[in-house]
């Protein structure tokens, strides 16, 4: 996944500074990427040379519609992590609460760039070792 930023600096301050992110791959002034997982990879790239780079001519580098979920094994982390989100440079849209839907209780907070992360803690459902969810009554 590859996310247009306005200030790539305010990215990596973010992810790095603020999360403790690794950058798997850091070229200063044009774009930093994240290893999520096996195989998911996600960066955020410079919105000037995001657009050039889709070669329309207009600026497509606005995140819309999108949130980003990190869930996590307690409260108490949903608590943490939206913290330090908030305390690196984010915009807390919604504090640590019980959510609407699905028994979960999140916070949302959203990124220097525009892009909404939810990060949940849902009973209901495990994440295994090997990284698989499963729903229910999962361990």
């Amino acid at each position: 996944m590859t996310f247009a930023t306005r200030d790539l600096g305010d990215a990596r301050r973010f992810y790095v500074d603020a999360l403790g992110w690794e950058p798997l791959l850091d070229v200063e002034g044009e774009i930093v990427f994240f290893q999520l997982g096996a195989g998911q990879v996600l960066g955020f790239f410079d919105a000037e040379k995001f657009n050039r780079d889709l070669g329309t001519g207009e600026d497509r580098s606005q995140v819309s519609g999108v949130t980003l979920a990190h869930n996590v094994g307690t409260r108490e982390e949903v608590v943490a992590v939206v913290s330090a989100m908030a305390a690196g440079g984010g915009v807390m849209l919604k504090v640590p609460q019980e959510g609407d839907f699905g028994g979960v209780f999140h916070g949302l907070v959203e990124d220097p760039n525009g892009v909404v992360w939810e990060v949940a803690h849902n009973p209901g459902w495990s994440v295994l070792p090997d990284g698989s969810v499963v729903f229910g009554e999962g361990e």
